[in-house]
């Protein structure tokens, strides 16, 4: 979240003549701005791509006691961006796919596994038609989240699509950040930051638009498209578009754990990870997801 957000309305008291973006053009606006977060991504210390990194960091131990043996299984990785997270399910044995709908994040993605040796495909398309340009194929485990959701619009086709690109007794596991992270930002306070609502928890009022240089990562100022669209997404939203597919939800996690300091007075977890302090109360940062196919 940036202080340069604002939300959008489609309501009817919003202002007299105010041009609101179609889904449309503000699908291709988040394409564009991920074209240009590429770049200082790459050049950020973020994603250690010098090697201070690896690909297993990125995930909790929990998500391989969830996701069980993935050797020799067909694994796709939504939204995958640079494919760190997507090298690791290469590295476990599986024959993996990520698809990712920014063309410079895809074109990184095939140099970084090229380099590393690892046998990875990546494709470029948008998740909505991730159906056709994958020609029909379909896998054991479709794996998306860790900021993927909120660049969503409808959560319900995006379910859908999940489901046909699943065989028949195949796994969706999505682990996201909470909604209720998602809400709160911090506030100077006279000794230290304290954390308070600043944004909605539920859906319903518009995607948040963001016009900054900055992402979450360290690295130079984003350069051209600035401007992008968050949907927000509740907990319930997202199992009940789950279940509406078709799909059996088997387990929800919540953990109070974040792979990547997102407040400054987060303090390191026994796993690399991190959590806020002892003195603050325990709240989920993260949530965990696996549905079956039957």
């Amino acid at each position: 979240m940036t202080t340069e957000q604002s939300e959008l309305s489609t309501a009817p008291g919003a202002a007299p003549g105010a041009e609101v973006p179609t889904v449309e053009e503000m699908v291709r606006a988040n394409e564009a701005n991920w074209d240009a977060r590429t770049p200082v991504h790459v050049a950020s210390r973020f994603y250690g791509l010098d090697g201070s990194r690896t690909a297993e960091d990125w995930f909790a131990p929990f998500e391989w006691t969830d996701l069980g043996e993935l050797a020799g299984r067909d694994v796709l990785h939504l939204q995958c961006h640079l494919g760190t997270e997507t090298a690791a399910f290469a590295e476990r044995g599986a024959r993996t796919v990520g698809l990712d709908f920014s063309a410079a994040a895809v074109g990184e993605a095939r140099r970084l596994a090229e380099e590393a040796g690892r046998s990875v495909e990546f494709v470029r398309s948008d998740v909505h038609r991730a159906v056709e340009a994958l020609d029909g194929r379909r896998f054991d485990v479709i794996y998306t989240g860790k900021g993927a959701l909120c660049y969503l619009p409808d959560l319900a086709a995006w379910a859908e699509i999940v489901s046909s690109l699943l065989r028949p007794g195949g796994t969706l596991y999505l682990v996201e950040f909470h909604p209720l992270l998602d809400s709160l930002g911090p506030t100077p306070g006279p000794e230290r930051q304290q954390l308070q609502l600043h944004h909605d928890y539920l859906g319903g009022r518009g995607p948040l638009r963001s016009d900054t240089p900055c992402t979450y990562t360290d690295g130079p100022p984003v350069e051209g498209a600035t401007t992008s669209y968050e949907w927000r997404h509740g907990l319930g939203e997202v199992v009940s578009a789950v279940v509406g597919a078709g799909l059996t939800v088997q387990l929800v996690r919540e953990t109070e754990l974040l792979p990547w300091k997102r407040f400054d007075s987060m303090v390191p977890s026994e796993n690399g990870w991190w959590r806020l302090p002892p003195s603050e109360p325990i709240i989920p940062l993260l949530y965990a997801l696996r549905a079956v196919k039957v």
